[in-house]
């Protein structure tokens, strides 16, 4: 009998070491699993935040060269401002040069007129004093 018992002794600490070995091997399949679904999803998150980051980018780029060309647009207005308002001071200045030339040659005008009238005032009373 006591060969009996060791029979089923050694027999049972086989199924139990089978069953341990079983054991690991799933829980060495099942740490490789893990193993290759965290890689796979780092991966993915880190493709996600790549594609996030370039197109977050992208319109930073497209954002910050649209500003460089208001920019230089800016300056362009403002160079041509500055000359216009130069054309435009040169513009009043003839302007009111000719305004003045023309209240000259008003006043020239309206002094020949009290002339003229004088003139023939004068006329007509040495004329009236000839004839009398």
């Amino acid at each position: 009998m006591e060969g009996k018992r060791r029979e089923e002794g050694s027999s049972l600490e086989a199924s139990l070491l089978h069953v341990i070995h079983e054991h690991q091997n799933k829980a060495l399949l099942i740490r490789d699993q893990t193993d290759k679904a965290k890689k796979n999803a780092l991966r993915s998150a880190q493709n996600l935040s790549n594609l996030l980051v370039d197109t977050v980018n992208g319109g930073v780029e497209e954002a910050f060269i649209n500003e460089k060309r208001i920019e230089m647009e800016i300056r362009a207005l403002l160079i041509t401002i500055a000359r216009y308002k130069k054309q435009t001071d040169q513009w009043l200045t003839t302007t009111n040069a000719l305004n003045t030339v023309l209240k000259e040659i008003g006043d020239f005008e309206n002094w020949m007129n009290i002339m003229d009238f004088d003139c023939k005032s004068v006329n007509a009373a040495i004329r009236n004093i000839h004839q009398a």
